[in-house]
């Protein structure tokens, strides 16, 4: 009788159509409900406030398209990990996986479970803690969502996506509803912000589309080819672009650009001019939706750097282990959802918890997302015999101006976190990621 053969790496387990929705899913959070007002207040002008956001689509396309020719020839569910560590070793590798564990993908899940705690408590509140219970159980609840497998993971991220995206098209609809009642008819390119104004609207405009580069790390899951990702990655991207353009193009319609701009919470006033204190309450369910939908897909993805770390570095093995009946590495995301738990509570304690996590992961993402942009010119002079499935078109100019862009942001976001005495919070995690690097690498030579 045979055997079943069983699989301990990644296989290709999920659909074009899933691994779209998990990307979309990531991308499309909370902030596409916040930032667009932030982005309206700095350019002073409804025609540059759309060009900001058509050109934070065409960036990301640029650094998408980076991604594919990485992913496509070096397919691996570590995705920027494993890319850092054929580029530049495994020290540089370990302190972005350090990064990603610590802050940037579990901050980011604990931050999302708040939004969605804060909005499911105006909706059931549960006591005095209610945010933090309600956000306690989403991590626990989609944690067991994502052991019960990948497929399981990406069935309910498809779903939540669909409702998502369904929230947004609604938010539209509201902001051309109301356009002949707007208080007044946004002007089109009858000012020019200055360069430095137009580039922090680029900082906040980038921040909304940040996420799509976790395609890397489905990148050897996905059906069919090594070519299989380069479509979900340019699909993923220029719905996002009509998407956001669409939903900012509406909200100027039934706002106008000063309420827009002036506006706090730009849907629920839209929606709440359109359809009255219901239309605000449904709302409330697409934005929880929204944190849900990018709180399953960083745990999609974010544990898959656990597991790549847990392959690469003996000290940490236990989490380099995948359980091919379910597609999914279980004790990375067991190490996740562990840091998750522990941020969540941290954030009881703190009176702007979302605002210092945002100052913290802003500059060590997009340096760590520079150096994987500067990667893609260090294997082609490496590795020059590699089989390339997709190469980047218009090479070098694409990723020249990728890397151009992370740089930029870089610089800004230091600069900001410097504003609010919040850049010793990075150099002291980053800090406490050499010393555990050193401590391993000794470990090793013993």
């Amino acid at each position: 009788m045979n055997t079943p053969a069983t699989h301990n790496e990644p296989t290709k387990r999920l659909t074009p159509f899933s691994a779209i929705a998990i990307i979309v899913g990531i991308v499309i959070g909370a902030g596409i409900f916040k930032t667009p007002s932030m982005v309206a207040g700095v350019t002073g002008d409804a025609g540059w406030m759309l060009v900001a956001w058509l050109a934070g689509g065409l960036i990301s396309l640029a650094g998408a398209l980076c991604y594919a020719e990485l992913a496509t020839t070096y397919p691996h569910a570590g995705g920027d990990y494993h890319f850092l560590a054929r580029a530049f070793g495994k020290p540089i590798s370990f302190l972005y996986a350090w990064a990603k564990a610590m802050v940037i993908n579990t901050g980011s899940i604990a931050l999302l479970a708040f939004v969605f705690g804060d909005y499911m408590s105006k909706a059931v509140n549960l006591g005095p803690h209610s945010t933090a219970i309600w956000a306690i159980g989403v991590v626990l609840v989609l944690t067991v969502v994502n052991l019960v497998g990948i497929s399981a993971a990406s069935w309910v991220q498809t779903m939540l996506t669909l409702i998502e995206v369904t929230g947004l098209i609604l938010v539209a609809f509201a902001g051309f509803y109301v356009s002949s009642d707007a208080p007044a008819s946004p002007t089109y390119f009858s000012s020019t912000p200055s360069l430095g104004m137009f580039g922090l609207a680029m900082v906040f405009v980038l921040l909304t589309y940040g996420g799509w580069n976790e395609a890397a790390y489905i990148s050897a899951e996905v059906h069919g080819g090594r070519r299989a990702i380069v479509p979900v990655i340019v699909i993923s991207i220029f719905a996002l672009t009509v998407i956001y353009v669409f939903v900012n193009f509406a909200l100027l319609s039934g706002l106008g650009l000063k309420g827009l701009a002036d506006s706090s919470a730009v849907a629920a006033d839209l929606m709440g001019r359109a359809f009255g204190p219901t239309g605000e309450r449904v709302l409330g369910v697409f934005v929880a939706t929204a944190a849900l939908t990018s709180i399953n897909a960083t745990m999609i993805v974010g544990a898959r750097t656990n597991y790549a770390l847990g392959k690469d570095w003996p000290a940490l093995s236990f989490m380099g282990q995948w359980e091919g009946h379910r597609g999914s590495p279980v004790r990375a995301l067991w190490v996740q959802s562990g840091i998750s738990f522990v941020l969540v509570i941290f954030g009881l304690w703190q009176t702007d918890g979302f605002g210092a996590m945002v100052e913290f992961t802003a500059p060590v993402f997009w340096f760590f997302l520079f150096l994987v942009g500067v990667s893609l010119f260090v294997m082609r002079v490496r590795d020059p015999a590699a089989d390339r499935p997709f190469k980047v078109p218009l090479y070098p100019f694409t990723p020249i101006v990728f890397c151009l862009t992370c740089g930029y942001l870089t610089y800004s976001s230091i600069t900001y976190a410097a504003s609010k005495n919040a850049v010793d919070v990075s150099f002291w995690v980053m800090g406490l990621g050499i010393v555990a690097l050193l401590l391993m690498q000794l470990r090793k030579k013993i």
